[in-house]
């Protein structure tokens, strides 16, 4: 299932850029990608709002309706962050292919089971798991994937344009969905979301991206992938601040896309053509918004303009709490569109600028597993609730919970990366041998010694404090420093690498924000340079 270029990081420069929202077009791959994108999302949209329908006829109770979109999401919850290694260390393009093409055969199988009439609740929850997971494995890859079909300085414009681009097919697929679904019957969605998959298909052939790599270094082996992402993920402040203002807003407002269905059946007493249309309004008012985003941005800032879309999501869970009209509903669902892109886009924003971009891919599913993991965990949730309290009660605890979310995560800020340089600094000089080292050896202790005047002692740990980050956010699983019991002043730093190839990678992820930190470090020192050991662990050598 085909998401689209959608979140790919820009860096702080560039987010500020004043260039054209038209540039990214003027690339003919970018378009191509981009129109390719839009029709499969539209087909993807539409085989949601389907499904949620399809659902409520075929077991109306609202903890089983919830449960499409825990089918939906979990996926992304579990997959994303091994997506997002594979997209760090594998070719993109074919990632791309491979999961876009396996999953249009799911989508036509599970078509073609609806147009027979075999569909159950568990089926339906079984392929909705499936195709979710397609999605998951695409979505870092689309992410990560922006910066070769356009330049650098452009990168912003192409994120605008691209969200720009889902919130259309937002707004297009549930209304032609609800409109196909009235004319053709209920398979007709499912059967247009497996064709509309065949466009972004042909355009990933057609591309021809340039490989290019600054590495000499062999890629990173997927479970060490893993578990250097989420290293990197625990010691990132920026990114760490990001995904508690996530969890904090997805899990509430994952009520109301998990209730819809049950809204418009029970509530207003609607059909699909109904359903399609509110699921579309979402979409017409993100797009509607997402044109004022940079002015509501300078004035607003991101965290206010989070809260305030925070604030407008509570207004969209009340008005369909009381909502008893069509008219109720749809104001409903065009202030959740708006306030859903404005939220969206700040954050995401905050994520993309806290990663440099040996991680992007990683760092962007692990964002991506909150959001999913928050919005599997919310629907679940609320359509338990909604089950003993009632939809309205539902919406009402819902709404509270949101607005109580803005003042207990005021204190974690949006889009502090945005100043930082994460560019390679390459300024690690590479490090002295005796012997030869296979790259599999270790575990590796690089140790680095300073002298410090017993006067600066504390501003130098405090700096020494910020160094650490550094190190923990590169691949080391551990750090310490240490200060000798003889002699006054002479400090050790020790941090360790899991292997030799590890550390060699180190030297290339250290950013010029680091370098800075370093030098920063570096001017305690009073007697030259930092002296900078390596040892590898010993194992007893071979007799010749």
């Amino acid at each position: 299932m085909a998401q689209g270029p959608a979140r790919e990081p820009a860096a702080a420069a560039v987010v500020r850029a004043p260039v054209s929202a038209w540039s990214p077009f003027r690339h003919k791959t970018f378009a191509v990608v981009w129109w390719a994108t839009v029709v499969a999302n539209i087909g993807t949209w539409m085989y949601n709002a389907a499904s949620g329908w399809l659902m409520t006829s075929l077991d109306a109770n609202s903890l089983t309706v919830s449960l499409v979109q825990v089918a939906a999401n979990l996926p992304m919850f579990l997959l994303a962050l091994p997506a997002g290694a594979l997209a760090d260390i594998v070719d993109k393009r074919r990632l791309l292919l491979i999961a876009e093409t396996l999953t249009t055969v799911i989508c036509a199988a599970f078509a073609l089971l609806i147009s027979l009439g075999t569909v159950t609740p568990a089926i339906l929850l079984v392929f909705t798991f499936l195709i979710g997971a397609g999605g998951a494995l695409t979505a870092p890859a689309w992410a990560a994937v922006v910066p070769d079909l356009v330049p650098r300085e452009i990168l912003s414009p192409a994120v605008a344009a691209n969200s720009v681009g889902i919130n259309v097919s937002r707004a297009v697929g549930p209304a032609l969905g609800g409109l196909i679904t009235a004319a053709l019957g209920i398979a007709a969605p499912f059967w247009v979301n497996a064709v509309s998959d065949i466009g972004i298909i042909g355009a990933l052939l057609w591309w021809r991206p340039s490989h290019h790599s600054s590495s000499h270094l062999p890629a990173e082996r997927l479970g060490n992938a893993i578990v250097t992402g989420v290293r990197h993920a625990r010691s990132n402040a920026h990114l760490h601040a990001t995904v508690m203002r996530s969890i904090a807003f997805f899990v509430f407002a994952s009520a109301y896309w998990a209730l819809l269905p049950l809204v418009a059946r029970h509530q207003l007493q609607g059909g699909p053509q109904l359903y399609g249309v509110l699921m579309g309004a979402i979409g017409a008012g993100a797009v509607i918004t997402a044109f004022s985003l940079s002015r509501l941005k300078a004035i607003l800032g991101p965290d206010r303009l989070v809260a305030a879309g925070t604030a407008g999501t509570a207004v969209t869970l009340l008005l369909l709490g009381v909502a008893h009209s069509a008219i109720t509903a749809l104001l409903a669902s065009l202030t959740a569109g708006a306030s859903w892109i404005a939220v969206l886009s700040s954050l995401n924003v905050s994520a993309q600028v806290a990663l440099p971009g040996w991680v992007r891919g990683r760092g962007l599913a692990l964002f991506v597993t909150v959001i999913y993991g928050a919005m599997t965990l919310g629907s679940a949730l609320w359509g338990l609730v909604a089950r003993f309290t009632g939809l309205p009660g539902a919406h009402f605890i819902a709404a509270a919970g949101i607005l109580a979310a803005v003042p207990l995560t005021w204190r974690w800020k949006l889009q502090t990366g945005a100043g930082v340089d994460l560019t390679p600094s390459m300024h690690w000089p590479a490090p002295l041998v005796g012997h030869q080292i296979e790259n599999e050896a270790g575990p590796v202790m690089v140790t680095v010694e300073y002298r410090v005047d017993a006067l600066n002692r504390n501003p130098f740990l405090e700096a020494l404090e910020k160094l650490a980050h550094e190190r923990r956010r590169d691949g080391a699983y551990a750090w310490g420093v240490f200060e000798d019991s003889a002699e006054e002043g002479r400090f050790m730093e020790t941090f360790l690498v899991e292997s030799w190839l590890e550390h060699l990678r180190q030297h290339e992820r250290v950013t010029a924000a680091d370098r800075l930190v370093e030098a920063a470090v570096d001017r305690f020192h009073t007697a030259g340079v930092p002296k900078v050991t390596h040892y590898v662990a010993a194992a007893a050598r071979a007799e010749p």
